[in-house]
This record gives C-alpha cells, sequence and structure tokens, in this order.
C-alpha cells in the first residue's frame, strides 16, 4: 500500500494537528487535546495508543473525523503479546509510546471521505 513504509509493522494514524507534540513526546493519550481522536472523539476512548497494520491503515485514513488532514506514523518496538482489543476489533498499547519508536512515514493525507 505505502511502499515507503519498509519493514514497520505496526502504524498509528493522527491529526496533523498532534505532529509537534509526537514529535516531541512520542504517542501518549493524556496529551490529547489538540485535535479530536480519528474517529472523532474528543478525548481519550481508551487509556493506550491505538495501532494498526499497514492493511488497516487506509481504513483509519478513510474513517478520518479530525476536521482536517492527518499524518500517518510507523511504530517500531511494539510487543504484539501486549496489545489489547478494544471490543470492536482495534487494537491499542496500554502504554505510552516514546518519540524514539515513531517516525512519520506519511504526512498531510487530506481526508478520504469514505464514511
Amino acid at each position: 500500500m505505502f511502499d515507503e513504509l519498509n519493514e514497520s509493522k505496526f502504524f498509528h494514524v493522527s491529526s496533523v494537528l498532534n505532529r509537534r507534540s509526537i514529535e516531541r513526546h512520542g504517542l501518549d493519550w493524556t496529551r490529547m487535546g489538540a485535535a479530536r481522536g480519528i474517529a472523532g472523539s474528543r478525548g481519550p476512548e481508551v487509556e493506550g495508543i491505538f495501532v494498526c497494520t499497514e492493511e488497516t491503515a487506509g481504513f483509519f485514513l478513510q474513517i478520518n473525523n479530525t476536521g482536517g488532514p492527518a499524518d500517518l506514523w510507523a511504530v517500531d518496538g511494539v510487543d504484539e503479546e501486549l496489545l489489547l482489543d478494544n471490543g470492536h476489533g482495534y487494537f491499542y498499547l496500554p502504554a505510552r509510546i516514546p518519540a524514539a519508536q515513531v517516525r512519520l512515514v506519511r504526512p498531510d493525507i487530506p481526508p478520504q471521505g469514505g464514511f
């Protein structure tokens, strides 16, 4: 799907308004506030960070309900055994992810308008 993603196994989709915070602090649900969640929530849905595979990243980009463009981040070093299902088939890591483990792979992806 995204050739430049190389060997990363997990990804995170977030509003571009969160980019500066992610670059500085990594992925941290307690810092949510600059923009709505990808599904449009005003606050964290879980105490953790949602991650997806390359195959499902397109779905999260399609449901982008942040009110603007999104960024796609590669997330390295995720222990798959620690992932939890939110009850709807979407997985999250119940921990913060340091900035050293994330890298921006596709910035400024316009809303897809699919949902």
